[in-house]
This record gives C-alpha cells, structure tokens and sequence, in this order.
C-alpha cells in the first residue's frame, strides 16, 4: 500500500494495535525438534513455497488494512499467534504490502510440541522497545504431566511519548475438550495475572495491553479470572450469533481478545486513550460463497489446500494520542 494512498489527508491522532492468529504460518523446511511434519512438501497437505509465498502476501496484505480506515496509517503493533519461527514473521514483514513499513520483529522460539509460537511485529517510527522476554507456562495435563505450550511474549515500549506494556498470548486449546482443558487456561489466566501485579507493583499507573488468542470467549471462567476488577475487554459484546473472530461448527466464538487497563480511559495530554476496538473482518478475508459464506477464508480444511490466509479474524484497538 503505498504512503501516496494517505498523501492528500492530513495525518491523524489515531493509531491501531492489532491481534492476528496466522494460522499454522510454518516454512518449508523440516525442524527436527517440531512436529511440523504436516507442512512439508512431501506431507499430504503438499505445502510448498509456492503456497507459503501466497499465504504471506494474503497476510501482508490483510495486516496492511487493519485499522487504516480510521486511521490513515498501517498498524503500528500487532502481536500475532501461530507463527514457526522468527525467519517466518520477517518473511511476513518483507511482503509487498508490508516492506515500506520497515517493520520490527520480536520473536521467541517456546517449547510448543507443534513449534508455533507468538510474536510481534511493530513500526519503529512509533515504537521503541526498552525490553522483551518470552515467560514460559506452565501448565499440567489430568495426569499431573506438563503441557508444553506457548510461551507469554512481555514487550515493554515507548509508543509516541508513553511508556507501555503488552502481554501477548496463544493459551492451550480446547482440542481435547472444552472442560478437561479449562484449568489450563484458568492457569494460563492466573499467570497473565501474576505478571500485571508485579508491573503494577512497580508502578501503579502503568498501562498493560493484554491480547491473544485465548481459545476461550470473554464470558469464560478463564478470561473472567483475569479481567477481575482492574481491566477492561472493550470487545466483550462483540459476540455475537451472528459474528465473532472464528467460527466453529456453526457457532462463533470470540478467542481472539485485546484487554487493557482502566487508565486508557483517562484523559491526559501526550497520553494515549481508548478509541474502539472491533474485529476485523474484511470481504478479503471471508468465504464469498457456499454454505461457509462469512466466515474466516482459511489455508486448508483438513489437507485439502483452499488457499486462504486464516481460521481468525483479527481484532483491533485504535488508541488516540493527545497532543
């Protein structure tokens, strides 16, 4: 998207951070340590360079989207979920629709059997990271073994002239069933939480932006537990029958969250505050006809190749700076 589309508006006060689950974003090589056997060229999905080059330029072009109606400028964040490897997210970052963005990547490799991780993609312009770390999880199967899953990104940053935090998550899946697997996102959730109380501990006003794909909706026990009294969902009531950020079998769920404190609410020269949140679901990004007309225009369905860019939706927050 070239900066000429913006040149006859004037700049805006609005910026946009983003959540996007890629959606198994795995290369064509093979990782000995990963069971990343399913996206190989001699796997029965036949994934190959030709459909890894397809499916990053389809991301590229959805993340270059995100939130520029509003704001008249790509994304300045944007955490992301499903990803292999570091070499992946900055093939991402150099797409066409992304490149002139000269985006930044924070990457940790976690101990995730399958090797998808989380990461960050952010503008520098806007952005400067004073730390980073990968917090691992720790969570237990019914038989007391440990689960290995995602690691927690934790970036601190300067965005504009304000100091943030941002947590990003992938929390274990439902896969095994929607109860057996609850107390490991309860854990996940009592982690996240662990990790707000000693940076509020530090410094009581700091403002944390918590998002993911949590593989729960806003009203489970799990996102309950961490939201308590001190956070806000701004996209809790944006589930619907009729919309969420994926959908399965018929009904939609709202897995992928951007949660923050109170204090972005406040106003407050050279301070951020909040604007809106949504889901992003652009035509692009959707099935165009059939009985899955709507939804989410993923990359396979099962080993059959579709073509598209992701089971999720991504979701967005636009925060306004006060000059």
């Amino acid at each position: 998207m070239p900066k000429s589309l913006f040149s006859h508006h004037k700049s805006t006060d609005l910026f946009t951070i983003a959540f996007y689950n890629l959606e198994n974003l795995f290369d064509t090589k093979n990782d000995p340590h990963t069971l990343d056997d399913d996206f190989l060229p001699t796997s029965d999905k036949q994934w190959n360079d030709e459909r890894y080059s397809k499916k990053l330029k389809k991301l590229g072009k959805a993340i270059a989207k995100i939130g520029v109606k509003e704001t008249r400028r790509l994304p300045v964040i944007v955490g992301v979920a499903e990803t292999e490897n570091l070499k992946v997210l900055e093939d991402l970052a150099n797409t066409k629709h992304l490149r002139h963005q000269n985006y930044s990547v924070i990457h940790y490799e976690s101990p995730d059997e399958r090797g998808i991780d989380v990461g960050l993609l952010y503008d520098p312009k806007y952005f400067t990271v004073l730390d980073s770390e990968s917090i691992p999880l720790y969570v237990t199967n019914e038989e007391g073994i440990r689960d290995y899953t995602r690691d927690i990104l934790y970036v601190k940053g300067i965005l504009n002239e304000e100091e943030l935090h941002i947590l990003v998550n992938h929390w274990p899946s439902r896969r095994e069933g929607v109860d057996s697997t609850e107390p490991k996102r309860i854990a996940a959730a009592a982690q996240n939480r662990e990790i707000i109380d000693d940076i509020v501990a530090q410094d009581p006003d700091a403002k944390i932006i918590i998002m993911g794909d949590f593989n729960d909706d806003p009203n489970s026990k799990s996102i309950q537990h961490l939201v308590q009294q001190d956070l806000y969902n701004p996209l809790e009531h944006l589930l619907t029958r009729y919309e969420g950020s994926l959908s399965y079998r018929g009904r939609w769920n709202l897995f992928d969250q951007i949660i923050i404190t109170h204090n972005f609410h406040r106003y407050q020269k050279n301070l951020h505050n909040f604007n809106k949140a949504d889901i992003f679901n652009h035509p692009d990004l959707k099935i165009h006809r059939g009985r899955y007309k709507g939804l989410p225009f993923r990359t396979y369905v099962g080993d059959q190749y579709k073509g598209g860019l992701s089971d999720h939706f991504p979701v967005y927050l636009i925060l306004k700076f006060n000059n």
